[in-house]
């Protein structure tokens, strides 16, 4: 029983597409650590530094104060940390634009394979030659 299970799991995790699939996954998540350095540490500190100087991840509004204690801070603030958001969104944006040029692409891609597996190539001279021959043949013999 169990060793059929271990069977059909290795059938499964070897078929071409799970491979690429995970393959996909591990470069995606890659690509989206970069897109978030290239956003966190190239983009947002000019755009930032235009506008006055501001550190993005550090905007935020303020719900709740944090309560202090002895100089201790015993609870945190609340706050909702909309640079933050801004750059997550900016992320998801590039990541977003970079896929669809991906899917772009491929599709086009595959159009040009479908338009040259549609049309086949004409047959050389010499066999459109014979194949006249042939026709004119037919057309004699009937």
């Amino acid at each position: 029983m169990m060793k059929k299970i271990f069977q059909e799991f290795k059938q499964f995790a070897m078929r071409g597409n799970v491979v690429d699939m995970a393959v996909g996954v591990i470069i995606g998540g890659a690509f989206g650590k970069i897109v978030s350095s290239v956003v966190a540490d190239l983009i947002m500190p000019p755009i930032g530094w235009l506008i006055g100087g501001m550190n993005f991840s550090d905007l935020k509004l303020t719900l709740k104060d944090a309560v202090v204690k002895d100089g201790v801070e015993t609870v945190p603030a609340v706050t909702l940390n909309y640079g933050n958001f801004i750059q997550v969104t900016l992320d998801f944006l590039i990541i977003a634009l970079a896929v669809f040029l991906l899917v772009k692409g491929v599709n086009a891609l595959n159009r040009r394979k479908k338009e040259t597996a549609k049309t086949p190539p004409a047959p050389p001279a010499d066999i459109q030659l014979l194949t006249e021959i042939r026709d004119l043949l037919k057309k004699q013999a009937e």
